[in-house]
């Protein structure tokens, strides 16, 4: 099975947004506010505003995120470190699109206990 294979079947029927709140430690807000103080501000304001999202590298990432944050979502994924900053460059411009429709961040609701 394939990291990409793990990650759709880890969502269930639960939204990418979601699923990455869950797995960034300090949710995508904290994301954000990193983006931001990293000077990658256009990028993170594209992904909520209407229009095209810009995209952002695994460089990026990776200046912008603490070294705990990028091991805590590989170790959640199962993958190495460059693998999770690959998806999630591929994945948090989309997820951040989809929790922002009126441009504003929306948080999740909380997750239902296990039954």
């Amino acid at each position: 099975m394939s990291w990409l294979d793990q990650v759709k079947g880890s969502l269930g029927g639960e939204s990418a947004s979601g699923f990455l709140e869950r797995l960034i430690p300090g949710g995508l807000q904290a994301v954000l506010d990193q983006l931001q103080n990293s000077g990658l501000g256009q990028q993170a304001r594209s992904w909520l505003g209407k229009g095209p999202n810009e995209p952002i590298t695994v460089e990026d990432l990776r200046t912008a995120l603490s070294n705990e944050q990028v091991r805590a979502v590989a170790t959640k994924l199962g993958v190495p470190i460059d693998q999770a900053l690959e998806i999630l460059a591929g994945r948090l411009p989309g997820a951040v699109d989809e929790a922002s429709p009126d441009g504003e961040l929306r948080t999740p609701p909380p997750e239902k206990p296990a039954a």
